[in-house]
């Protein structure tokens, strides 16, 4: 299979989570990514720890996000290398940044200054929370984001305080956002020759993340979303929609008639108002489900047609046949380092997407690149 994006140049101008996600959803579509980071300690990604695990001397998140990458270490405030790093942005279609506020345009790398060389060029840049206005300051990092966009409000029951999403949900999203609009700007690209400055932040990251609920805020006289006090799972869905104990696990409950799930449980749940008795009602099936076990229940739920799920930890899915045969993991390779990750979720013609390469050291292909792009000429 010809990769969807073979051929394109991609410069990784960012650090972190976000920018640098969007370029590895690039690179596994095909992309040629050259990722820049300092020559003193590179990309900051490098040693932030997920937990005290580290693998041939970058951090696994490293790893995870920088996969299939060429690195070319440049200081941008040092003349020469502020040079290269323009010459090889001259020949690219694609730069991915998310420097802070007004800082990349002081460096002289700012959206204007870039296109201008390269009018074809697009230009990625992901913000905290925009590039202009009272919250432009603030440090962009995806717990505050969380903090600021309301979402904490939709997890945990109603007598928890805010509770945050246990993953960097709003750089992740951010990235995948951003990604999407360098799409559509390169199919635009294509049909009229002009590039593009594409922007995000990881507000509106979440904020695009909770469109569904929100809309129902919006329009319900702007009453806040009410948790259910008893296993709540979406603020805005009434029983029996939420997480329960068994007497050996966990079983997750969807959207089901209360009839039919009566019916199944020995409850009387028949005409009662799913909304107004939710935490009575989700007291009484909690309180059954606690009797059996995960397999009974199942057993007969789904013998029903009622949706319902085991709730599975890592161990128990990756042991999972359903999901070996997705086939979602992989082995890179890194000198002689091998690291097990994760792979693109996302197949073409049949194959999935993707390559190989583990990620890269500080400045290991800067020689190579300088002179394939004839960078000191």
């Amino acid at each position: 299979m010809t990769a969807p994006l073979d051929g394109l140049l991609v410069v990784d101008m960012a650090q972190f989570l976000s920018g640098p996600s969007a370029a590895l959803r690039l690179a596994d579509l095909g992309a040629r990514v050259i990722k820049v980071e300092r020559p003193d300690g590179g990309d900051i990604c490098r040693t932030l720890y997920l937990s005290d695990t580290d693998v041939g001397g970058d951090s696994t998140l490293f790893h995870a996000i920088n996969r299939n990458k060429q690195s070319l270490a440049a200081d941008l405030k040092d003349a020469t290398d502020a040079r290269r790093v323009h010459r090889v942005i001259d020949q690219a279609d694609v730069v991915i940044q998310n420097i802070r506020p007004g800082v990349a345009a002081r460096l002289g790398f700012g959206p204007e200054a870039l296109r201008a060389r390269n009018s074809r060029l697009i230009v990625g840049s992901i913000s905290g929370y925009g590039e202009a206005g009272p919250w432009a300051g603030l440090p962009g990092q995806d717990l505050l984001a969380q903090a600021l966009s309301g979402a904490m409000w939709l997890s945990g029951s109603a007598s928890d305080g805010p509770v945050p999403f246990g993953l960097s949900v709003a750089d992740m999203l951010a990235g995948h956002i951003l990604v999407e609009g360098i799409l559509a700007a390169l199919v635009r690209r294509g049909i009229g020759g002009e590039g593009a400055a594409v922007e995000t932040s990881l507000l509106e990251a979440m904020v695009d993340l909770q469109f569904e609920v929100l809309t129902t805020h919006l329009n319900d006289g702007g009453r806040p979303p009410q948790r259910a006090a008893v296993n709540n799972a979406h603020a805005y869905l009434a029983a029996p929609y939420g997480v329960y104990r068994t007497k050996d696990g966990w079983l997750a409950l969807a959207m089901t008639p209360l009839d039919t799930l009566g019916a199944s449980l020995d409850l009387p749940l028949a005409g009662r108002d799913a909304f107004a008795e939710r935490d009575a009602i989700k007291a009484e099936i909690a309180k059954r489900l606690a009797t059996g076990s995960t397999r009974d229940w199942l057993d007969r739920l789904e013998a029903d047609g009622i949706w319902c799920a085991p709730v599975s930890d890592w161990p128990t899915l990756l042991a999972e046949n359903a999901f070996t045969r997705l086939d979602m993991l992989q082995r890179i390779t890194r000198d002689t380092t091998p690291i097990t990750t994760t792979r693109a979720p996302v197949r073409v013609d049949g194959c999935r997407v993707g390559a190989a390469a583990g990620a890269p050291r500080i400045g290991e292909h800067s020689d190579a690149i300088i002179r394939e792009f004839s960078l000191d000429a």
